[in-house]
């Protein structure tokens, strides 16, 4: 049985599953708190997942932001006959245009989405299990469809199950440092480029300047407190709309800051650099002794900016990483000058629009071609432009 014909009749599937394939079942839980117990055993075990899809990460986005958008948790879990979990989709629903549609949690402030995967089903997955999954999830007939955006093909050198279905590139790809363990500081980043920053950052002042990973409660909150002073002002200046504004962001970004993990350090970490007199530059983003992902980033408004606080931090930020046995950093999606600074390469991230019902045909068919023109517009630099220009006229 194909794959789209599991997704078409589902009813009829659901007792072929076992014979295809190690799934035999997929429960659906609307409760983070029903979920918790399930989803903590698979992340500390032998699991691959990015650390976007950490409880403490997703609990926090869908209680102060995915509630005030509307979005109901819908978690699949599938499980093997003995009841074991193979994978857990930490999605949540929402209704657009008379449909139903089912999305990674963690919205735009997640830069890539997975499954947790159960590794050693993973690396056999095959179509037959991606199919019974699906006519596992679309048997609720509480989606019409999967929208699933910015999903790696590979994590820690494992396949993606969930790439076996139909999809698509992103819009963004998203810049990569890839780390070799051992290698020379100059393998990371050029003994020129070095050499200027060091320059730079004899210019800051009052000297002495430190770089450091916030640890106590009290300084993240200190400089959580004046990034959300500054960041404003900097998206202002900019002429960009302040996404931190959004109902809850500022309360997720809080809290996930805080939230400490069972092995030590939090859900997000802030990485600061500062001198006597004032915090200088911040960078913060998720770390999984893999790979740091930077999530946001701002710098001071004093006559420091004009010596590249950011390229400064971010230079301390891969030194860091690079001496922990780190092998990958990415500065986040999109492409802007400074990514490409230390980024040399493109981590490869796809997008998947499913239909469960034949009202989320349609839609799935229209998400799709939407995706498809924003990447088209995004890399070609004549209607980059164009579409630049139009927004600004908007605005």
């Amino acid at each position: 049985m194909t794959m789209a014909a599991a997704i078409e009749s589902r009813t009829a599937q659901a007792g072929h599953w076992s014979k295809a394939s190690r799934i035999a079942a997929v429960d659906i839980l609307s409760d983070l708190g029903k979920a918790e117990a399930i989803w903590r055993e698979l992340e500390r075990h032998h699991t691959a997942h990015t650390p976007y899809q950490r409880f403490d990460f997703l609990a926090a986005w869908q209680r102060r932001v995915g509630a005030h958008e509307g979005s109901a948790p819908f978690i699949a879990i599938a499980h093997d006959a003995e009841r074991r979990p193979l994978a857990l989709l930490p999605l949540a629903c929402h209704r657009t245009c008379g449909v139903n549609v089912a999305s990674f949690m963690g919205g735009k402030h997640s830069t890539f989405n997975m499954a947790l995967w159960d590794r050693d089903f993973a690396a056999g997955a095959g179509e037959a299990d991606m199919a019974a999954l699906m006519a596992g999830i679309a048997e609720h007939g509480s989606a019409d469809m999967l929208a699933l955006y910015q999903q790696p093909l590979t994590w820690r050198e494992l396949q993606n199950p969930l790439a076996l279905l139909p999809h698509q590139p992103s819009v963004n790809d998203c810049p990569l440092l890839v780390m070799e363990v051992g290698a020379e500081p100059a393998a990371r980043i050029s003994n020129s480029f070095r050499r200027r920053l060091k320059g730079k950052e004899r210019k800051l002042q009052p000297q002495p300047v430190r770089s450091y990973v916030a640890t106590e409660d009290a300084e993240i909150t200190r400089l959580l407190d004046w990034f959300f002073r500054i960041k404003p002002l900097r998206m202002a200046e900019q002429k960009l709309p302040n996404v931190f504004a959004d109902p809850g962001v500022e309360d997720f970004v809080r809290a996930a800051c805080l939230a400490r993990l069972e092995g030590g350090g939090r859900a997000i970490d802030i990485h600061a650099l500062e001198c006597e007199t004032e915090v200088i530059a911040i960078f913060a983003g998720v770390a999984d002794g893999h790979r740091f992902s930077m999530m946001f980033n701002t710098y001071t408004l004093s006559g420091n900016a004009k010596y590249s606080p950011g390229l400064i931090l971010m230079r301390d930020i891969i030194d860091h990483y690079a001496a922990s046995g780190y092998r990958a950093l990415d500065l986040g999606i999109g492409s802007d000058d400074y990514k490409r600074l230390f980024c040399k390469n493109d981590e490869p991230i796809f997008d998947s629009f499913i239909p469960l019902t034949a009202r989320g045909r349609m839609a799935a068919s229209a998400m799709s071609a939407l995706g498809r023109a924003k990447r088209m517009v995004k890399h070609n630099p004549v209607l980059f432009d164009m579409a630049q220009k139009l927004r600004g006229a908007l605005r």
